[in-house]
């Protein structure tokens, strides 16, 4: 057993004859929170889809556990998508099942357990992230971050090795990020597992990631710890994480010369 659950080595892919990765590698401890941040559109998600083998790459490979993905065939897919958990974008409930059932759902689908043990996992998992009181409501009875700690309890219901995490941040007022982050970092060390996390909210993610890859340009740009890359003097990194209106990404987007303009349409 290797010391990285997963290991992406020299990675493209693309889509229609464009690339949006081009040589990446990363790898991913076990036991660790590792976020990869970038710009919109620069193929976070993407790489989630690829160690999770919903999409293949175009070169190189994505091992999870010492397999390669991509060779796997579909049990063997199945396998692996057995040891991880996944938390989508704004939580990707069920919306006619009850948030018991959400959590439950993963545990009759894919294994044997008796109903009794699942009602007594079910309430655990949401115990663990505050909602057991709340298990006979459905997801349009929620606030955005009780069904985000919902859709988080169904992610671990099988006690993953792996959680994925798709902007677990995303349109959440100040306390329930909070809540979040504290319940990602926590989560990740009782579980032993390793947490991949894909935001663009540099506070939250910084407080609890133990690495972190910038990636851009289909390559990865940037890798260190949240300090190192405060640190850093790379231009795209720098106007990054203090939030900076002009630099690489540039405020104007490409246009003639303004002045030069007026006068054309005087």
């Amino acid at each position: 057993m290797t010391n990285n659950i997963v290991e992406i080595d020299n990675l493209s892919f693309g889509y229609k004859g464009r690339l949006l990765h081009k040589g990446i590698n990363m790898v991913f401890p076990r036991r660790k929170v590792v976020a990869i941040m970038g710009g919109s559109g620069s193929g976070k998600t993407t790489l989630l889809r690829l160690i999770g083998g919903q999409i293949k790459p175009t070169k190189g490979e994505v091992r999870v556990d010492g397999q390669v993905v991509h060779q796997q065939n579909r049990d063997g897919i199945f396998k692996l998508r057995r040891q991880m958990g996944m938390l989508f974008q704004h939580g990707a409930l069920f919306t006619d099942l009850s948030v018991f059932d959400n959590v439950a759902f993963p545990m009759r689908e894919l294994t044997d357990l008796p109903e009794s043990m699942i009602r007594d996992l079910v309430l655990m998992k949401l115990n663990a992230v505050g909602l057991r009181g709340a298990h006979r409501l459905t997801p349009p009875e929620l606030s955005g971050g009780m069904a985000r700690r919902v859709a988080l309890a169904r992610a671990i219901a099988l006690d993953p090795n792996l959680i994925m995490y798709d902007e677990p941040f995303a349109g959440l007022d100040p306390i329930s990020m909070g809540v979040i982050c504290d319940l990602i970092r926590s989560l990740n060390d009782a579980l032993g597992a390793t947490s991949i996390i894909v935001s663009h909210d540099v506070k939250e993610t910084f407080l609890i990631a133990d690495y972190v890859y910038f990636v851009a340009n289909g390559e990865v740009a940037a890798e260190g710890t949240p300090h190192d890359l405060m640190q850093s003097t790379l231009p795209f990194v720098h106007q990054f994480v203090h939030g900076e209106k002009d630099g690489p990404v540039p405020f104007h987007y490409a246009a003639p010369d303004y002045q030069k303009e007026l006068m054309q349409n005087a």
